[in-house]
């Protein structure tokens, strides 16, 4: 079993932010294998798919943001998914916006998520796909990401959510994460 973890902020006031574009990819993928997030374990939303015959978690954690490895680590061991099937998908304020940038390991890179779910999994060797969200030229850190994206920034994060897609179902239907990496990045 595969886990696809989007990380974002619960709630109303989160929605289509900028730090919540980890969740807008579950939820495409979801969309696009016809589940819904209909079940809650271990503070996460959870969607059970078959994605190109291989059985997936489609999560996002009901934690805020800066604790998302509260709902990761209990998750994996709950469902003995091996650190090798976790996929995390995140903002990245220093990849331009609507890139993608597909990684089988490394720090937290200052990103509070990642240092939460680093610290409940006690490993960084967990495959992660950044998306790039841009880097904020007159507003503080905290304001950039809880922004909205603009109408003319829409397209190109749209974009960036399907491609993201597109890679976990690449890597899904039996190819290497490093092939991924080649053929996404």
């Amino acid at each position: 079993m595969k886990m696809i973890v989007g990380l974002g902020n619960i709630g109303k006031n989160y929605e289509n932010t900028r730090h919540n574009i980890g969740f807008a990819v579950v939820e495409e993928l979801a969309h696009r294998a016809n589940v819904s997030f209909d079940k809650e374990k271990f503070e996460a939303l959870i969607a059970t798919a078959f994605i190109n015959n291989e059985k997936v978690l489609l999560v996002k954690p009901t934690t805020f943001m800066n604790d998302s490895g509260r709902a990761v680590g209990p998750l994996m061991n709950y469902f003995d998914v091996a650190v090798e099937d976790l996929i995390i998908i995140h903002d990245d304020m220093d990849l331009e916006l609507g890139r993608i940038r597909l990684r089988q390991k490394g720090s937290a890179g200052g990103h509070n998520g990642i240092k939460s779910i680093i610290a409940h999994t006690h490993t960084q060797t967990f495959k992660r796909i950044k998306v790039g969200i841009g880097h904020p030229a007159q507003m503080t850190v905290v304001n950039w990401v809880l922004s909205t994206f603009t109408a003319n920034e829409r397209p190109l994060i749209q974009a960036a959510i399907d491609h993201a897609s597109d890679a976990i179902e690449y890597w899904l239907a039996g190819n290497t994460f490093m092939n991924a990496m080649n053929q996404f990045n």
